[in-house]
């Protein structure tokens, strides 16, 4: 019985240090504010503009989040693809909104 709740317990520790992963968000993403607009459109500082074929948006945790799900006026990185459509979205967290922008 002690084996087992022992077990268990570093199992849950594991598991909880797993989940707390760190993310890189590349230094030429640019800062701007998002909206969904429709379908693979959104509005991005007030410009619209589509998302990229296979586009990803990230949430605070990393977890990828679809356009409809994305909350209105979200603060987020982003990266254009070659054509100009957004192709990665990250969505900050409180804390990664704080930080300044790498200087270029």
């Amino acid at each position: 019985m002690f084996r087992f709740l022992l077990a268990t317990v570093l199992f849950a520790f594991a598991c909880a240090g797993a989940q707390a992963q760190f993310r890189t968000i590349p230094a030429e993403a640019k800062r701007a504010t998002l909206s969904h607009v429709q379908g693979m459109t959104v509005e991005i500082d007030g410009k619209r503009t589509d998302l990229a074929a296979g586009a990803q948006i990230r949430d605070g945790r990393n977890m990828i989040v679809v356009p409809t799900a994305v909350p209105p006026g979200v603060r987020i990185k982003y990266l254009p693809d070659a054509q100009g459509r957004v192709a990665r979205i990250w969505i900050l967290s409180p804390q990664e909104e704080a930080q300044p922008d790498p200087e270029k």
